[in-house]
């Protein structure tokens, strides 16, 4: 066993994006959601399979944000997914007629039939639609840690001030882990690792032992650490904080970063915004707005002058990337641990699931491929962090600096010209939760159920999902009204409670129109004695 640990944590949150239509069709949001699905989790899945069938030793970390989790549970949302993936089986088999002449083209559309039926087939018999138990399944066997998030992923620094609501995104995201994965787990992941001054006090209070931080957190402490990134510190509270490698993403996805390789598949450019509007009509359905199909003929370069993609060039070149990520770890990890006397040495590269499968077609095998090659050298471990704090109360202090590793490490694209009209209207609603839970302390019946339903709302309305799509141009209309929609239903709420009136029949097609987190209870917003 090696004294120097690689530390990968997967992070995958999920806003709530699900839209149920009577007319069989998946509408466009959806879709954000199911490529997710069908380019990255249940790929994932497939490949911690591969290697435990292959006896491949590994441990790695996740974060599966408790929405991602809801979603993937829901039998309608499955059932959908099901139909997403016959819907692109359909039309590749009409680009087999169109590309028919030329037969490079053939080959892609085939090879991408292939796996989108050997997905559905998986989905539907291997697994049984479901995900969640066969992660589980490895989580059981410590081949994977999952790190408990924040309910709706919402940035916690923006309610830095209202405890109350860092709470209940705090407890909420610890009991969905524990109903998913049987464990309310050590650490917690901060959404976009945002950090700011006393939070530590507030993840001991529910007997949290660590956290993951942008490396901005320690290096612009105080008192910045003698080791780096590559040993774990604490807090004054004993909170155990790791460092993570802010090098490794824009390492992969960075204008000079690996998955630019020109003999990598082009994920920006899809048929789906390619063909005339007459040739996706079947696709497309009473939509019309253009998405991807999955159908992706091109290598990286200039749209026009771009060479056909060859899958088995991409294969060869993802094993030399692989290779070559892996030694250049391994490096600094040897130089790090002969500075600190061949100590334990740690490094911890946090990875945007996005990249694995999504972001980059060839993510995932690149991924694969690291963790092979780790188990065939032997000269670093994989490892996940709950093994390294056995020196909890031992550990150097340092108060962490306030920061994210989001926009240039201080989250401003979270809170911009795009977006900065929602967080009035999140916090107000908030402050009126608190308020209600407070003068409700002990309801039952439909006051509870009301008041369970507000508190759904409020934390969705707080996840930071809308403000990024707003800030991307991601479906900016959709987040906007969603958001809205969220505000308006728990205004809804506050009024009913006020006037002492309410309709059944609204409630009921509310609760189940956000049918998420059945389990809640309004008194996790309640003040804490």
């Amino acid at each position: 066993m090696s004294n120097k640990k690689l530390l990968f944590v997967i992070v995958a949150e999920q806003g709530y994006i699900h839209t149920v239509t009577e007319d069989g069709f998946c509408p466009p949001q959806n879709e954000l959601f199911f490529n997710s699905v069908c380019n990255t989790y249940q790929p994932l899945v497939d490949m911690l399979y591969r290697l435990e069938k292959d006896k491949v030793q590994f441990k790695i970390a996740m974060v599966l944000s408790p929405v991602l989790c809801e979603l993937l549970e829901k039998p309608v949302i499955q059932d959908l997914y099901v139909d997403y993936l016959n819907r692109r089986i359909d039309f590749g088999h009409n680009e087999l007629e169109r590309n028919k002449k030329n037969k490079e083209t053939v080959k892609i559309i085939q090879d991408t039939i292939n796996s989108l039926e050997e997905k559905k087939n998986n989905f539907t018999q291997t697994y049984s639609k479901r995900l969640i138990p066969h992660i589980r399944h490895f989580v059981e066997n410590e081949m994977i840690e999952v790190i408990p998030t924040a309910a709706t992923y919402a940035y916690l620094p923006h309610y830095a001030d209202l405890q109350e609501a860092l709470c209940a995104q705090i407890e909420t995201g610890l009991y969905a882990n524990r109903v998913f994965f049987g464990e309310s787990g050590e650490g917690f992941y901060m959404p976009f690792m945002g950090w700011s001054t006393n939070f530590d006090k507030v993840l001991r209070s529910y007997g949290i032992n660590y956290t993951l931080l942008d490396t901005r957190a320690l290096l612009f402490s105080e008192n910045p650490p003698e080791n780096g990134i590559f040993a774990p510190v604490r807090t004054p509270s004993s909170l155990v904080i790791f460092g993570r490698d802010h090098t490794v993403p824009e390492s992969l996805l960075g204008e000079e970063g690996i998955s630019r390789n020109p003999v990598y598949r082009n994920e920006l450019r899809d048929v789906g915004f390619d063909l005339d509007s007459s040739e996706l009509q079947q696709f497309l359905g009473n939509s019309s707005m253009r998405m991807q199909t999955g159908y992706k003929y091109w290598a990286n370069g200039e749209d026009e002058d771009a060479p056909c993609y060859k899958a088995d060039k991409a294969k060869d070149q993802v094993i030399k990337d692989a290779m070559a990520f892996y030694e250049e770890k391994a490096s600094l990890l040897e130089k790090a641990s002969a500075e600190r006397d061949n100590k334990e040495t740690l490094l911890v590269c946090a990875l945007p699931a996005s990249i694995l499968g999504q972001d980059w077609h060839e993510g995932l095998l690149w991924f694969e491929n690291i963790i092979r090659i780790s188990a065939d050298k032997k000269d670093i471990d994989l490892s996940y962090p709950k093994l390294h704090i056995a020196d909890q109360f031992s550990l150097p202090k340092l108060s962490p600096y306030p920061s994210s590793n989001a926009g240039t490490g201080y989250a401003e694209n979270l809170l911009d010209a795009s977006n900065n009209w929602m967080i009035r209207y999140v916090r107000k609603a908030t402050e009126r939760m608190i308020s209600l839970a407070d003068r409700f302390p002990g309801e039952t019946g439909l006051k509870a159920r009301l008041l369970n339903l507000g508190t759904k709302e409020v934390l969705l309305a707080q996840s930071s999902t809308w403000a990024k799509m707003l800030q991307e141009g991601v479906m900016p209309e959709y987040a906007a009204q969603e958001f809205k929609k969220n505000i308006l239903t728990f205004s809804m709420v506050f009024d009913a409670l006020a006037s002492n009136t309410v309709s059944t029949e609204w409630l009921t097609k509310m609760e189940k129109e956000d049918g998420i987190f059945s389990w809640i209870n309004y008194r996790i917003f309640s003040k804490k004695k």
